[in-house]
């Protein structure tokens, strides 16, 4: 895949994703009339999920069709390892927040070739906040470059701490536990692509959650590797099609994020 074909699909992720973002703040402003349900894992989805993530679907295969497809909502298309490359998209992450009327959610929409995140594009559209990156091209915010702190101790910052009902609470509270024992402060925002970008905006020291998704934090592990963040290597083994555990810190805390997440 050449540079020329890079570029054309990271300037259609931000067009859509900003359309996409309006769909949603559409739904959202009337949120207590969503129809919301739960799945199997336990999560909430709602009607501006599904709907939102056939916008994104159906304007990315009528640019590329040639390219596979990966969706939070829809599930797996064309991943049959013929494509030059597969869209992972999450059209609400942190639907918890949205249903309850929380403006804490965002649009994820990424895309890998060859084993690398190469384009990761995170819409917030209640703050009107950007996060974009091709690889390579630096990472931004709005249009203005982004890096990650440069802190050397977890008492400088927040981290931000991940659970999911799917899982048993251990795994969460141990961490928790090292990382105050390490003076450190954290947060949980109900949105992994947020709180991951924010590591690469230097707004958060860290991420830590004992599993993610793909489509939940894909664009984010990009911009977090732009700006020079640690991570553990979300992508290893099998982690596109059923994830893995994650941890993502500034690099003057890549030690101490080990010793926190358990995954050094």
């Amino acid at each position: 895949m050449t540079e020329t074909d890079i570029q054309a699909r990271f300037a259609a992720a931000r067009v859509i994703a900003r359309e996409a973002g309006g769909l949603a703040l559409g739904y959202f402003r009337d949120y207590k009339a969503l129809t919301v349900e739960f799945k199997d894992d336990r999560s909430q989805v709602s009607e501006a999920d599904s709907a939102v993530e056939k916008l994104i679907g159906d304007r990315l295969w009528a640019l590329f069709p040639e390219d596979a497809f990966l969706g939070e909502e829809t599930g797996s298309r064309g991943l049959d390892g013929k494509a030059p490359g597969v869209w992972v998209v999450d059209p609400i992450d942190g639907t918890s927040c949205f249903v309850a009327g929380l403006p804490v959610w965002c649009v994820s929409i990424a895309y890998l070739a060859g084993g690398e995140v190469e384009i990761g594009v995170i819409f917030n559209p209640n703050a009107d906040e950007m996060f974009t990156v091709s690889r390579g091209h630096g990472a931004h915010l709005n249009g203005d470059q982004i890096r990650c702190s440069q802190a050397t101790s977890f008492s400088e910052g927040m981290v931000g701490i991940g659970h999911s009902p799917r899982l048993p609470p251990a795994p969460a509270l141990a961490a928790l536990e090292r990382l105050l024992g390490e003076g450190g402060a954290y947060v949980e925002y109900g949105s992994a692509a947020l709180m991951i970008a924010y590591v690469a905006a230097g707004r958060l020291l860290g991420y830590y959650e004992a599993h993610l998704n793909s489509w939940d934090c894909a664009a984010a592990l990009a911009l977090a590797r732009e700006t020079g963040c640690w991570d553990n290597d979300f992508l290893a083994g099998d982690g596109l099609i059923r994830g893995n555990p994650i941890a993502v810190a500034a690099p003057g805390l890549a030690e101490g994020m080990k010793r926190v997440s358990g995954l050094g």
